[in-house]
């Protein structure tokens, strides 16, 4: 009970404090991802046992470019070109059953840079769409990605028979998997009736890249703490373990809706 009660309150700060930035203002929503961003790199580069600043160094750029408001068409596709290539590159390392974790300082800095601080940068560049802070879309986001791991996990502790990825995680299933995409996918539908910004088909489509990516941005962190043999990337939230952990179905889905939203619609 002690332990519930813990982890139902440390959940219930980062839920309204994110929430409440992401409404505030652009910059405010900047400012706390941009905080966000530097605990996930420390977990991260604690995760791979890896005192670097390089990374930090790294951070600088991109949080510049995210308070200038520079706007590159040529810079963010070649950024988003890497990005992109290394989560493909991650999810085909997923199914590879031989141990693929960084064991030098060029993999550690290569991974850092293409799995963490790009997805950072396109998590907080997305909600700017034409010189316009659209918070609707970051928020939707949030909501999908929470409504995915909450039916996920409650579809597959009460149905769920068949596991979705023993290997990584040994608790997922592909009811609560199939559960998880379901609600989310009403969920977009609802939203669509009451945020005209996009219409039911590309809400739909949001929906469906942040429930079944975000599924492997998890699986994908899991099977760094598995290589690591750690449980929780940090300890920063009780109950829940670090912030990477809450924010790696986020971080990996990022780019992709990126370039949905920016390139596609």
């Amino acid at each position: 009970m002690r332990n519930l009660l813990k982890r139902g309150t440390s959940g219930l700060i980062y839920a309204v404090l994110f929430i409440s930035a992401i409404l505030y203002s652009k910059e405010s929503y900047v400012i706390l991802v941009s905080v966000f961003g530097l605990v996930c790199i420390w977990e991260f580069l604690k995760l791979l046992n890896f005192k670097n600043i390089i990374p930090y160094i790294v951070f600088i750029p991109i949080l510049f470019l995210s308070f200038s408001n520079y706007n590159s068409q040529l810079l963010m596709t070649i950024l988003l070109v890497i990005s992109l290539t290394g989560s493909i590159q991650l999810l085909i390392q997923l199914y590879t059953k031989k141990n693929n974790f960084p064991s030098n300082t060029i993999q550690k800095i290569d991974i850092s840079i293409r799995y963490l601080l790009l997805s950072l940068a396109f998590l907080i560049l997305l909600p700017v769409v034409n010189g316009e802070y659209q918070e609707s879309i970051i928020l939707s986001l949030v909501i999908f990605i929470w409504v995915n791991d909450s039916f996920a996990f409650l579809v597959g502790k009460n149905f769920g028979k068949r596991k979705l990825f023993e290997s990584v995680s040994p608790k997922k299933t592909i009811e609560g998997f199939l559960g998880g995409v379901f609600f989310t996918v009403i969920t977009a539908i609802i939203i669509s009736y009451t945020i005209d910004f996009l219409s039911i088909t590309h809400w739909i489509v949001l929906s469906l890249i942040a429930s079944i990516l975000g599924t492997i941005g998890d699986l994908i962190e899991s099977k760094f703490k598995r290589q690591a043999n750690i449980k929780d990337s940090g300890t920063i939230m009780p109950g829940h373990g670090g912030l990477l952990d809450r924010l790696d179905s986020l971080l990996f889905v990022a780019p992709f809706v990126y370039l949905y939203i920016h390139y596609i619609i």
